[in-house]
């Protein structure tokens, strides 16, 4: 009886961290931060190859990611400006409600776009639905940070990732479904409405508690000052610098791989159906399942070597697609690659975003997350816009992917180095540091 109780006990205490609040938050923040991207991303391109428009063109739109890539140099202002009316709900709140509804008025008006007629214009609205999305990560991410405490950075980085698949892989199944019924503007007019559910959660549970106002700002000085402070902060911690150029080049191949694989499946004759079942869907539940593994090993392996291991599973994974494609047509295929990728991806979404995530201060958590994650993919997908597909058509898939995971391997070798020689507990911010009397893991 007393085995059985303890036992019982075990599994009520590795399952209470899912379910605190903080936890919950994570995941509904998460689901309104994937869509956004799906829709710029693997979406856009289904659309976009079948409209007949060419590789070259096709992967340059990948470019409206930069944005993301951009936000840090507004990120500022999420931080630091009140806005009127809305200010007086908290500066995270009033920020992801007015962020929410600018998400969902560009994914509309990207609804409403035709490519084949005005490719222009297309351009725009995806440029516009990431400029918006991308503000509206600034908010998530911070009001996320803020709302987690320290021990709960892994469990809540875990339902976070949680929440980004379904909403991604929700909206872009949805588009797919939708699209060869109703047609793409009914398809994005229905994915708008991934956006409510950070909206709610902000609603419901107010400002975080962990929120720190900066100091306030007077003058010119003082806001030139606010600008630079987040960024003087983070690169005055010893060996910032080299953890900065970690991050990017951590993911230069996994992202630049990652942004090609419609055009692989629309060139081996995949139907959209076939898409949305193997791709989106083994990939779904490969990508829950790669979190779930996450958090365990986060726990039981600790940050530097759990993150080291995520490196190496998703630099190897590019090699799964070149199998597909020497392969050619083969739902089994599709389905064994897109379930290793989307494992190594949901395992690292896990541990790296927590990582990243206790690099912040937690003074400027907008602006210093907002400086790390758009660091993390912009070599990638500038490299992903501007040569991608012509690398693609000079190369052919197989031995694009082989070169992918090639460029992954600098990223590999540098965070060995790092954690060996002390740099990333040197360079950990407050959001990492601080302790809670709850803190199972002090």
């Amino acid at each position: 009886m007393n085995a059985d109780t303890s036992d019982q006990r075990g599994l009520i205490d590795s399952v209470r961290p899912y379910l605190e609040k903080e936890s919950l938050a994570a995941f509904f923040l998460g689901m309104s931060s994937g869509f956004p991207y799906a829709m710029i991303g693997a979406t856009l391109t289904t659309r976009l190859a079948q409209d007949g428009i060419d590789k070259k063109t096709v992967t340059a739109f990948t470019l409206a990611f930069l944005v993301y890539n951009l936000k840090v140099f507004w990120a500022w202002v999420v931080d630091g400006v009140n806005l009127p009316l809305l200010g007086r709900m908290g500066q995270r709140v009033s920020w992801m409600l007015l962020t929410g509804a600018l998400v969902m008025a560009a994914v509309a008006n990207l609804a409403l776009v035709d490519p084949s007629a005005d490719l222009g214009a297309t351009v725009l609205a995806a440029v516009l639905v990431g400029v918006a999305g991308a503000t509206f990560d600034i908010v998530i991410d911070a009001y996320r940070i803020e709302t987690l405490k320290p021990y709960q950075l892994g469990t809540g980085s875990g339902m976070s990732q949680y929440g980004w698949r379904i909403g991604s892989a929700g909206a872009g199944a949805l588009a797919l479904v939708v699209s060869a019924r109703y047609g793409w503007s009914a398809a994005y007019l229905f994915c708008a409405l991934f956006a409510l559910p950070a909206m709610l959660t902000a609603l419901v549970l107010g400002e975080p508690a962990r929120h720190r106002d900066p100091v306030g700002k007077k003058g010119v000085g003082d806001v030139v000052a606010s600008i630079i402070g987040p960024f003087g902060e983070f690169f005055r911690r010893n060996g910032a610098w080299l953890v900065l150029v970690f991050i990017l080049v951590h993911k230069v191949g996994d992202t630049l791989a990652n942004l090609t694989f419609r055009l692989l499946f629309n060139d081996l004759g995949f139907s959209n159906d076939e898409i949305a079942i193997w791709d989106v869907g083994v990939g779904f539940w490969a990508y829950l399942i790669g979190i779930f593994i996450g958090g365990i090993a986060y726990t039981r392996m600790g940050l530097k070597r759990s993150v080291l291991v995520a490196l190496v599973l998703m630099a190897v994974s590019n090699l799964s697609f070149a199998a597909l494609a020497a392969a050619g047509h083969s739902n089994l295929g599709m389905a064994g690659a897109i379930g290793f990728e989307n494992m190594a991806s949901g395992y690292g979404g896990v541990v790296v975003v927590a990582y990243f995530s206790a690099l912040c201060d937690l003074r400027y958590t907008a602006s210093q997350y907002a400086l790390i994650s758009a660091s993390a993919s912009v070599i990638g997908r500038f490299a992903t816009g501007t040569t991608a597909g012509g690398l693609i058509e000079t190369m052919g898939y197989v031995n694009f992917y082989i070169l992918t995971t090639l460029l992954a391997l600098p990223g590999v070798v540098l965070f060995w180095w790092m954690g060996r020689s002390g740099l990333v507990d040197a360079a950990m911010g407050t959001a990492g540091e601080e302790k809670s009397d709850a803190d199972p893991f002090a």
